[in-house]
This record gives C-alpha cells, sequence and structure tokens, in this order.
C-alpha cells in the first residue's frame, strides 16, 4: 500500500521516465479540433490509448459519425483491437466518446516491473492512432 505522496511520486517518476525513453512530440492534446483529443492512461489496473471526443453533444454526434464511416479502416489498417464506445462515462460523471485500445495484462503504475510494458504499448498504439489521425484529418475536420 502506497501512500498518496508515494503514489504520486511514483507517477511522475513514470511519466517523466516514459518521455526520456520515448522522446517524441505527440499530438495528444493539440489535434487542432476542438474537444477531440488523444490520451494515455495508466493507473494500478490498467493503461490504455484512447481518443476521446469531448465535445457538446450535437459535436460529438458530427464527430463520432465521422469515426464510425472510418471504423472498418482503423482496425483493418492500423488498430484491430480498438474499442468503440459512444457513450462513456468518465470517472467525474462526463460523458464522452471514445475509440481506445487497452493493454491485456495485469499492470500497475506502482509496479515498476510493468513499466517497460506499458511504455511499450503505449509507444506503439499512440503511433498507429495518429497514423490514422494524419492519414484521415481531412475526413475528421470540418
Amino acid at each position: 500500500m502506497f501512500s498518496k505522496e508515494e503514489s504520486r511520486q511514483l507517477r511522475e517518476l513514470f511519466w517523466t521516465s516514459f518521455g526520456k525513453s520515448f522522446p517524441k512530440k505527440w499530438i495528444l492534446y493539440d489535434t487542432k479540433i476542438k474537444g477531440f483529443s488523444f490520451k494515455f492512461h495508466f493507473d494500478t489496473k490498467t493503461a490504455c490509448v484512447a481518443l476521446d471526443v469531448e465535445e457538446d453533444l450535437e459535436s460529438r454526434i458530427k464527430y463520432w459519425e465521422r469515426l464510425e464511416s472510418l471504423k472498418s479502416i482503423l482496425k483493418a489498417d492500423y488498430l484491430p483491437d480498438a474499442i468503440f464506445e459512444e457513450e462513456f462515462i468518465l470517472d467525474n460523471g462526463k460523458e464522452i466518446s471514445r475509440i481506445y485500445v487497452q493493454l491485456n495484462e495485469k499492470v500497475s503504475i506502482h509496479n515498476k516491473n510493468s513499466w517497460q510494458i506499458v511504455m511499450t504499448f503505449f509507444n506503439e498504439n499512440m503511433s498507429k492512432f495518429e497514423s490514422f489521425f494524419e492519414d484521415y484529418e481531412d475526413i475528421l475536420k470540418d
């Protein structure tokens, strides 16, 4: 069991180590589409790479329809294990739409032995998400 401070330090160390191990400028939050972002998630149970659509309902529907039209391409050419959830509820109760790939191994940000697996997973899958986004950005934008 870790104190909040120990947990915070481990999380900070993980993200610093990830940045040093894979020094790449990720698109992540700067997609140039409002409410459309890529995210890494790693906690004490899971790790995933996600594409979140967090805009107002009208915009979410518009972007989700465009993403759905590209679903077969995304799954065939980039991320075969991508999960599409039109209605995804965040821990804070906010509803978004999300496409994500989850690591199917038992990992924890508190266990340094699982860090390399997660870092590699993040690097490979975010690169694929970004390639998809760059190839189809014109369709996704207004």
